[in-house]
């Protein structure tokens, strides 16, 4: 009979131990469930490690039991072992060790894909489109982006040397530096806009971010902003405190932003505005999207349930769980969800039930027979159960199918890379555009290079084929199916002409990006976004502004129409 490893009979130790205490605070039917639980668990390991045909990994068998466990509740609700930690602290506040620059998978070695501004890469010189082949001479050919990144991060002041390949460029360059504690802001970028409009844009909740927004605040409105757009779109959330720090900005104190209820009553909790506000009257619009989510919708809940902004764009993701760190064994961390929270109005957002689901373990949205109708602070009417309903909806159009190939397949950044290499300057972003002979120049560029794409009107054909096929009318109507197979074939002259407008807004983008970094990529962005527009029309005509916070106004719904 095959024993235990010494790690696996460590292991099973330390799975008994955690039994046996137990058991001495279990009580009742239930607690009787628990010991009797882990007691099955128990024996099942050890009958795997004994007799199982193959040597086993009992660490990695036992994480598989914890995933699998999690997996059963929901998703924020994770492990997070020990070697892990340094990626859950850069979660929370936003800071690491490391050169400062986003990378990506190009081919069998890794690229550069954006450096930050004022951090190691960019000031050793390193590029956007820059291969990556090799750190302290070790060769990153065929490393994931996971192993690559790895490499890159470590202590500050430490040294490394990248060995690089640059388009353009003979032979290869080597560059030395040291690593440097990177901070990514929460507000990368803000600024002034027409009609004395501020513009903040606030990416993350990490530590600090309430700082960073009352900063740019401030210094907008010392630069003549009276009224400001708080840009949230695609903002994921994070530190509960700093979305009741960003709403103090504009709400007076002692203000309930927020409360917490969960199965244990010390997860009950309500947050409240403490301090002195920066500006309680001048008005505010937040643009928020779907991928704005748990901290975000708090801010966007919480204005709008108190009257104070009026809720621009798409609605909102629906996270209302609030997540705990709870301490493990050998400095592992438990992150698990501990409560719901709820608005100021008394509704949670919360938009998937995964306590009750499906019969096939999926999880289903709150049905809109089952939600609840709340009120603001002036009487008007939202609802719980899935997400933050903007006052003004805009519908974007989703992009061509062409414009989305050329971005997945990296031409659009390869072109800008060429087009950085053979310019030295462009003028500014706000003034920068893509002229027609610039956007020949591309058109010409993807002359030789082979990419793929389906019209959307080719996957409905593909559809109507399969139903005819499954229904027996495919022999009837091939002829006219085939011959409009052959007209609905990608023509990619045309398409390039007719998708031209959203494909030179990411050429302007990417390119930009190049001379100006992130702040260049966001200033630009702004010029053709509808959302922007909608503020800015909104803010700049006060009497819709405040026809909406009363309740006067009528919503509606905006359609951003491609210009094609």
């Amino acid at each position: 009979m095959r024993k235990l490893s010494r790690r696996g009979e460590f292991l099973l130790v330390i799975v008994s131990l955690s039994i046996l205490s137990a058991g001495f605070v279990l009580r009742g039917e239930k607690d009787f469930e628990i010991a009797r639980n882990l007691d099955i668990f128990v024996t099942l390991f050890r009958e795997i490690n004994t007799f199982y045909v193959d040597e086993t990994n009992p660490e990695k068998l036992i994480e598989s039991g914890i995933q699998g466990m999690l997996e059963s509740l929901d998703p924020y609700t994770t492990y997070i072992p020990e070697k892990d930690q340094d990626d859950f602290k850069f979660m929370t506040t936003g800071k690491y060790g490391g050169i400062g620059a986003l990378i990506r998978k190009a081919g069998e070695y890794t690229m550069i894909s954006e450096p930050y501004e004022g951090f190691p890469a960019q000031i050793s010189g390193i590029r956007a489109g820059d291969t990556i082949l090799a750190i302290d001479g070790v060769s990153l050919k065929g490393k994931t982006i996971s192993e690559v990144s790895e490499m890159l991060k470590g202590t500050p002041n430490t040294s490394l040397t990248l060995l690089l390949r640059r388009y353009g460029t003979d032979s290869t360059i080597r560059k030395t530096f040291n690593r440097q504690q990177v901070s990514i802001p929460n507000v990368p970028y803000y600024g002034l806009m027409g009609n004395n409009i501020g513009y903040i844009l606030l990416n993350n909740f990490t530590k600090d971010a309430g700082k960073e927004v009352k900063a740019a605040f401030l210094d907008l409105k010392n630069r003549g902003a009276n009224s400001i757009v708080l840009d949230l779109r695609g903002n994921p959330g994070g530190l509960l405190n700093e979305a009741v720090n960003v709403v103090n900005i504009w709400v007076s104190r002692n203000q309930e932003v927020v409360s917490t209820k969960g199965r244990v009553s010390q997860w009950y909790s309500t947050y409240k505005t403490e301090m002195a506000p920066a500006d309680t009257t001048i008005p505010l619009a937040v643009l928020v999207s779907r991928g704005s989510a748990s901290a975000s919708e708090i801010v966007a809940g919480a204005l709008q349930d108190l009257d104070r902004a009026v809720v621009i764009g798409q609605k909102t993701f629906g996270k209302g769980l609030v997540q705990t760190t709870r301490p493990l064994s050998y400095n592992a961390q438990l992150k698990i969800t501990t409560a719901k929270y709820y608005i100021p109005s008394g509704r949670c957002i919360q938009a998937l039930d995964y306590t009750h689901r499906n019969d096939d373990g999926s999880v289903g949205f709150v049905h809109d027979s089952l939600k609840s109708e709340f009120q603001t602070r002036n009487g008007r009417k939202v609802f719980d159960g899935g997400g933050i309903d903007p006052d003004i909806n805009i519908e974007k159009e989703a992009p061509g199918n062409i414009t989305i190939a050329l971005y997945a397949q990296n031409l659009i950044f390869d072109f800008a890379t060429v087009f950085a290499s053979e310019n030295q300057k462009i003028d500014s972003p706000s003034a920068f555009y893509i002229y027609d002979e610039l956007y020949a120049s591309f058109v010409k560029y993807l002359q030789d290079k082979h990419f793929d794409y389906t019209t959307q009107s080719s996957e409905k054909l593909a559809e109507l084929e399969k139903s005819a096929r499954r229904e027996g009318y495919f022999t009837v109507i091939s002829p006219e199916l085939a011959l409009l197979k052959e007209k609905l074939q990608g023509d990619k002259e045309t398409d390039l002409q007719i998708f031209r407008k959203e494909i030179s807004d990411l050429l302007k983008d990417e390119i930009v990006s190049r001379f100006f970094y992130q702040k260049g990529r966001i200033e630009t962005s702004l010029a053709d976004d509808p959302e922007v527009a909608k503020a800015m029309e909104i803010l700049s005509g006060k009497t819709t502004y405040f026809d909406i916070l009363n309740g006067s106004y009528k919503g509606e719904t905006v359609f951003a129409v491609k210009s094609h």
